[in-house]
């Protein structure tokens, strides 16, 4: 370590190469690991020991190469200048050994010891000034299909057949990495695939083969992030999902071909170009589209909606603990927009509660036939190319790999067509968004105002409300989930309609499928924390809804079991009146005392079912006063 240090800054004395070791930390990396990532903090200065890393920009579009770093260099100077974050991203190009200096003790060494505070920035100047000229970033390569050649970006892992597509599809501009889970789900399909092919009793594949495959397919379940925006293709595209596969099956056979010592592409060997790995042979061996993809969709479903049930849990937490605290809070309940009879905040909040939790059991239950798949079943179902005993391999992999309990279906062919399961899952994502909009205008309703409007209860203040309305605040949180339970209903009605226009033995529009129940469950996740968060600082306006209570005709409907209905009428028209209320006209008649009246506005009294023995109802009237 002191021995780079020291090829480093050679001005350095022993003392000070001393010092400055004491700080230093050793690092192995593996090739194409990431060092940082544009956009992250600078929060480490390296050195590289042994090895080559590059500097790039790939931020959007394909990968610009920037720089790359030697034996003896200094990797990312500039938070020495300036810059909180990085402006590039560095992977590393062979496997290195690096050794790096943390911020805070760089900030130590700068603030308290300016001779080697000198020395550095001296040293740190030289090596820019004389940094040997950038090799050229890899040049593009040719890859071909059935459909000829086609030039690759020499820093791509994917393949002929995506680089076909991401120029086919330009539909969306969102590429499936934007969905990591489902990239994960391809690459857990993949590594049981791998395994199951390799422990076949006919026609194993290759142990070494089979091996690096299911290494590459841990990085990408790992999340790296070199391998997971190699995921090129749009999120919608035609072929039933064929360029998401072959998307998957270039990217693994390619990192493949590295972990096995070999570059990307085509290798030259003994006179002849080979792929040691082929993406279709050994990636997707034993695999169609056909069987893969809807299997991917299901997995990520899997693995993606228990965020949802999180959030959902949250929020009916959140609405429970506010019926607590507003148990004892008496407002006008309401039917058509119009005052009905009085109940408890509480119980308003606690009825938001359980319509929420209901729906937690639903996409529970929903899910359960998610667990069913046709993988093993190839292309239509008949198992082509796979055996019997590959399938039930396969499967039983795959609930290894995940940790999921899958079964294969009980008749493949029909499997491979059915997409029943996506349209009853996204129909509970819309049962979801329909009942939280539902929630979401009521506390708009219950928040209106503040002076001319209901004002039962205060959302907090979370921005202004107008560019020129002094003073005004809307409920954004409510009206943003209001919007995304729009696009769910939508998203739920493109998925009727792709699952309907499916055609004999497969349904060619499972990408559109995919997309809007991922989508959903993105933004109803999203939404719904977003809403706990929210209802969490709700607050009551208890003196107001109380008064609003006894100002309310819908009062009068208690005294009808004491004094029948045509004399509750007359009270409710007589309150309607100026200055007048069912509380003053129930006093002025002497139907009750004001202790009585206190007893009867109770929550138990007005919030529960009627009880002719009740203490605090109203008194029966005598026969004179009848």
């Amino acid at each position: 370590m002191k021995n780079t240090l020291k090829e480093v800054f050679p001005s350095l004395t022993d003392e000070e190469l001393e010092f400055v070791a004491d700080k230093l930390e050793e690092r192995s990396c593996s090739l194409g690991e990431v060092l940082f990532e544009e956009g992250e903090a600078r929060d480490r200065l390296y050195m590289v020991k042994k090895g080559e890393v590059d500097l790039v920009k790939r931020s959007e579009g394909p990968m610009e190469h920037i720089a790359r770093f030697f034996e003896n260099d200094i990797v990312g100077v500039e938070m020495l200048f300036d810059g909180e974050k990085h402006a590039a991203s560095c992977l590393v190009a062979t496997n290195t050994v690096l050794l790096s200096l943390k911020r805070e003790d760089i900030d130590d060494i700068l603030e308290n010891n300016p001779a080697i505070t000198a020395k550095l920035y001296k040293r740190v100047a030289a090596l820019v000034c004389n940094r040997p000229k950038i090799p050229a970033f890899p040049k593009p390569r040719k890859g071909r299909d059935s459909l000829g050649e086609l030039e690759i970006p020499g820093y791509a892992y994917y393949g002929v057949q995506t680089e076909r597509a991401r120029r086919n599809f330009r539909i969306t501009g969102i590429p499936i990495s934007h969905f990591p889970l489902f990239v994960k789900s391809l690459a857990m399909i993949k590594k049981a695939a791998a395994l199951a092919n390799k422990n076949r009793k006919l026609d194993p594949l290759d142990k070494t083969i089979a091996d690096a495959i299911a290494r590459a397919c841990d990085e990408i379940i790992d999340g790296a992030p070199y391998l997971r925006k190699q995921f090129v293709v749009d999120v919608i595209q035609g072929g039933a999902g064929t360029s998401a596969n072959m998307n998957a099956n270039e990217v693994i056979a390619n990192r493949a071909q590295e972990i096995l010592g070999y570059g990307r592409g085509r290798i030259l060997i003994d006179g002849e170009e080979k792929l040691v790995v082929h993406p279709n042979d050994h990636v997707n061996k034993s695999q169609s589209t056909n069987d893969v993809y809807p299997t991917a969709i299901r997995l990520t479903i899997l693995l993606k909606f228990q965020a949802l049930t999180l959030a959902m849990t949250r929020l009916a937490h959140e609405f429970h603990e506010k019926a607590k605290s507003f148990a004892d809070i008496v407002k006008m309940g309401r039917t058509q927009l119009q005052d009905a009879v009085p109940m408890t905040l509480g119980q308003e909040f606690e009825a938001f509660s359980v319509t929420v939790r209901e729906d937690i059991d639903r996409i529970n239950e929903a899910a359960e036939f998610l667990k069913e798949i046709n993988l093993g079943g190839t292309a239509i179902g008949t198992g082509i190319t796979a055996t019997s005993y590959y399938q039930d391999l396969v499967v039983e992999y795959l609930r290894h790999v995940t940790g999921i309990n899958f079964k294969k279906a009980e008749h493949l062919v029909e499997a491979t067509w059915d997409t029943g399961v996506f349209v009853l899952f996204s129909g509970i994502l819309k049962r979801i968004a329909v009942k939280s909009s539902k929630i979401c205008n009521d506390l708009r309703l219950l928040n209106s105002g503040p002076r001319a409007g209901f004002g039962d209860i205060n959302l907090p203040p979370v921005q202004p409300g107008s560019s020129i309305m002094p003073g005004k605040v809307n409920p954004v949180i409510p009206e943003v989930v209001n919007q995304v339970a729009f696009q769910v209903i939508g998203n739920d009605l493109a998925v009727s309609m792709a699952s309907e226009a499916g055609q004999l033995q497969l349904n060619a529009f499972e990408p559109i499928i995919a997309f809007n129940i991922l989508q959903s469950l993105q933004m109803l996740t999203n939404a719904l924390n977003t809403l706990a968060d929210h209802v969490m600082g709700i607050t009551a306006n208890r003196q107001f809804c109380r008064q609003k209570v006894e100002e309310s005709p819908g009062l009068a409907t208690f005294l009808i079991p004491r004094i029948g209905y045509d004399k509750a009428v007359k009270i409710a028209k007589e309150a309607l009146l100026p200055n007048r209320s069912v509380r003053s006209i129930v006093l002025e008649q002497k139907l009750m005392t004001e202790e009585e009246w206190e007893e009867f506005m109770s929550p138990e009294n007005l919030t529960s079912p009627y009880s002719p023995t009740g203490s605090c109802r109203v008194r029966p009237q005598t026969m004179e006063e009848r």
